[in-house]
């Protein structure tokens, strides 16, 4: 089981981006079933709230659901996740509050990769980070 962050949804529904190709192509696998992934409410929200901006309210609240059905289950977020996120944001002077509760969610769920175009999340040593570029995302699909 891997996990999404916010940037892999950004880059996989926007334009002009070196990463979009790539993230396109590694939620299509999700889609078919080729790898399992999910993310949290609080990446999905992230979701929204970038869309939002470029495409509209409407656009983005339907493109962030279509997205929690696609990765749900999703994954909890509890007060101990936060606990533990904030000992990582303490000890990581890089990884932001956000992303290091996110980070402490994917540990704690047992997934294998954390998916980011954030560098920031290499530095947290319980989880695999992989960056969704070309390489990255034939590694996470077997190629």
């Amino acid at each position: 089981m891997i996990v999404l962050d916010t940037s892999v949804l950004v880059y996989a529904k926007g334009t002009g981006h070196p990463l979009r190709d790539p993230c396109r192509r590694l939620i299509e696998a999700i889609a078919e079933g080729a790898v399992q992934a999910t993310t949290s409410v609080e990446v999905i929200q992230e979701f929204a709230h970038v869309r939002a901006r470029r495409r509209g309210r409407e656009d983005a609240a339907a493109t962030a659901s279509d997205y929690a059905e696609l990765l749900s289950p999703l994954l909890p977020v509890t007060r101990e996740h936060l606990q533990r996120g904030l000992v990582l944001f303490a000890r990581n002077e890089r990884l932001g509050a956000f992303d290091a509760v996110l980070a402490a969610a994917a540990v704690d769920s047992a997934s294998t990769t954390l998916v980011s175009a954030d560098v920031a999340f290499a530095n947290v040593g319980e989880i695999v980070h992989v960056v969704p570029d070309d390489r990255g995302v034939e590694t996470l699909l077997g190629l």
